[in-house]
Formats: structure tokens, C-alpha cells, sequence
């Protein structure tokens, strides 16, 4: 007897068992409709394994590149006749500047044009029309921004994975939060002790003059690469550190979306590693994803979805119906081995034949 009761539970727990996890599929499932989708915006990626970027992410600033800085000066003393630079507008090298009127004597004073030495953009200016020029004082400087700097401030004990010509991903918020790429050109000589960081400077180009000195710069510095690495855009991941999760389209119903647990490993600026929780191929919501832990159940029930799926109606918690209709006319007799009401009966059919056999055997050694 106690054989069969055994063989009763062993046989009998998946069938219960599998209740609880179908119900919290369910209870994490959220199922829109078309005007749903297209409200929240539901972007997905498909996962795939593919090169994953290990990065150190600092704070910095736009610098003027060495060299790219001028001063407009006079050789004579006298007093400026005409003046010519603006301040923040452009000029071209070997542009007049501005015109010195000498005081060496003659009649008219000799007059001095003087030029701009490099093209740029006048930054400043200390000289008007009529005041006196003396050959030691600075009338205009001008910036030259075609290429500047990007000057990263990378916490010290970070500082020793970086090397010069490694890439960084360049983040300007003042530019449209426009991403520039440059190399690792060189590391500070020195250490700030008061912040605890290193400079790292960054040779960045700047045709269209976007990048100004002191704008506020984000860096991601990429320090190595590793392939075969299933990962999703940052956007994709939800919840907080303990409880990480994501939305995957789910392969039957249409506009419906199943909360799924993960487990994270790296995150760099653009993306997160998928260590466990996800298969290739599987469908992530991207952009509108933190809309959906909002959604609750949608805007369209699971039994709707599953009537319209599957063409027969289901119950309310979305379990299949034993006297369902179909939608549509069967083109054979469900077999009644498939419905549960038949597995169980006939396993307690089997359960009592094997009670009989051992009552039999109990009473012949008796």
C-alpha cells in the first residue's frame, strides 16, 4: 500500500506543480492591443551573442588643443585708429585686425595694420577705437576650435588600466548630447589630490565647431572587448539591483509581453550582459519597456488573447475550457488522452488496479 500511495504522489505532483508556475506567467504577462503598442512606442531587439565592451566611465571638460591659442599684439606704441575684431566672431588669418597710428612723428603718423596670426574665433578683446597701444599689452586672442580637447577625470585607482590609444565614447550634453569618438592620447604626469583623479586627455576633432572650452563632458573609455557575449541596450533592463527583470515578446499571443527575471553581469554605457534568464532569439522590449511595469494586465484580457490565438474560448484566469467550442469546426476528435480530466482518471484507474494487486499478494501469504 505504501508503494502505491507513493507511486500516487510521484506520478500526481507534476500535473499540480505545474498550476502555479502557469499562473504566475499569467500574472506577469501584460497584453495590449494595436493602439497600446503604438501609445507606449514598443520598440524590441532580438538577443544575440556578439562583442561585449568593458569600460571605466569619468566626468571632464573641453579644453582648447595646445597650440590653438593666439594673441593679436602690436610691435609700436600708439593708439588705435580703427578696430576691427569682434568678440565670438570668426577671422582669418592674415585678416586686419585693427589700424595703429604710431606716434614716431610724421605728417599724416604712420599707420600699422595689424593681422589676425592664426584663423579662429576672436574670444576676447581689450582694445577700442582711440585708446593707447603699448607693444607689451594683448588687444584680442583668438581660439582656434577645429580640434580641441576632451579632458576625462578618471579616479586614481582606475588610472592604471588606461594606455594611450585607447577609444572613448565622447557625450557633450551642451551638444545635443552628440557621442564624438577619440583616442587616449596622454595620461597626466600628475595626480589631483584633492579629487583623487588623473587626467586623461582625448584628441578630438571639431569641424563644425559644436565643442566649446569648459562645456561639461561624459566619457565611456572602452578598456577591452569581449566576444560571445549575450547582451541588450540598457534601456531593455528594469527593477533595481536585486531584482532584475525585462519584458520578452511572447512567441504565441500577439502584443503581449512576459515579465522575465535575469541575471546581469557588466554594464557599460550602452549595454548590460545577460549572464542567465534569456535564450537566443528571444524578442526584448527596448524603448517603452519601463511603460509596461505600469501597464498591469494591459489593455486587453488573457482570456481575449487566447480566445483570439487560439479560435476557442478559455476561462477567465486563461486555463483551457474542458467543453470549450471551438471557433471554427474541428477536422478531427480530440483524443482523449490529451484532456487533463482523462490523464487523471486513468491514473487513478491505474493507482487502483495496483492496490488490488497488492491485496491479492497479501492475502495468499497470509
Amino acid at each position: 500500500m505504501k508503494i502505491a500511495f507513493s507511486l500516487l504522489f510521484v506520478l500526481a505532483f507534476p500535473l499540480f506543480a505545474a498550476e502555479p508556475t502557469t499562473s504566475a506567467r499569467n500574472a506577469n504577462t501584460v497584453i495590449l492591443n494595436e493602439t497600446g503598442v503604438k501609445n507606449l512606442r514598443i520598440e524590441t531587439v532580438m538577443v544575440e551573442e556578439g562583442d561585449f565592451e568593458e569600460s571605466v566611465f569619468a566626468l571632464g571638460r573641453i579644453a582648447v588643443y595646445p597650440g590653438r591659442r593666439a594673441a593679436i599684439s602690436s610691435r609700436i606704441a600708439g593708439r588705435a585708429l580703427e578696430v576691427f575684431v569682434k568678440h565670438d566672431h570668426p577671422i582669418t588669418r592674415g585678416e586686419v585686425a585693427l589700424i595703429v597710428e604710431s606716434r614716431q612723428p610724421g605728417n599724416p603718423p604712420p599707420r600699422v595694420e595689424i593681422t589676425a596670426p592664426i584663423s579662429g574665433l576672436v574670444s576676447a578683446t581689450h582694445i577700442v577705437t582711440g585708446e593707447p597701444v603699448e607693444p607689451d599689452k594683448v588687444l584680442a586672442e583668438i581660439l582656434d576650435l577645429s580640434e580641441v580637447y576632451a579632458l576625462a577625470r578618471v579616479p586614481e585607482h582606475l588610472a592604471g588600466q588606461l594606455q594611450p590609444g585607447l577609444k572613448a565614447r565622447i557625450t557633450v550634453p551642451a551638444a545635443g548630447n552628440q557621442v564624438f569618438e577619440a583616442d587616449l592620447e596622454h595620461l597626466g604626469a600628475t595626480a589631483d589630490a584633492d579629487s583623487g583623479t588623473v587626467e586623461a586627455a582625448f584628441h578630438v576633432e571639431n569641424p563644425k565647431l559644436e565643442l566649446r572650452p569648459g562645456m561639461r563632458a561624459e566619457f565611456s573609455i572602452v578598456l577591452k572587448k569581449r566576444a560571445g557575449v549575450m547582451s541588450l541596450p540598457r534601456s531593455a533592463l528594469q527593477g533595481d539591483a536585486a531584482n532584475r527583470f525585462v519584458y520578452v515578446k511572447d512567441f504565441d499571443l500577439p502584443n503581449a509581453f512576459v515579465k522575465t527575471p535575469v541575471v546581469v553581469g557588466e554594464i557599460n554605457d550602452r549595454s548590460v550582459e545577460i549572464v542567465s534568464g534569456l535564450l537566443p532569439a528571444d524578442e526584448v522590449v527596448t524603448h517603452g519597456a519601463y511603460s509596461l511595469a505600469f501597464a498591469g494586465g494591459g489593455s486587453v484580457s488573457l482570456k481575449e488573447a487566447l480566445d483570439a490565438a487560439h479560435g476557442h474560448e478559455h476561462a477567465e484566469d486563461g486555463s483551457e475550457l474542458s467543453d470549450a467550442k471551438p471557433a471554427v469546426a474541428p477536422t478531427a476528435a480530440a483524443e482523449p488522452g490529451q484532456s487533463p480530466f482523462w490523464m487523471m482518471t486513468s491514473l487513478v484507474l491505474f493507482i487502483a488496479w495496483l492496490v488490488t494487486i497488492f491485496r491479492k499478494k497479501g492475502a495468499s501469504r497470509a
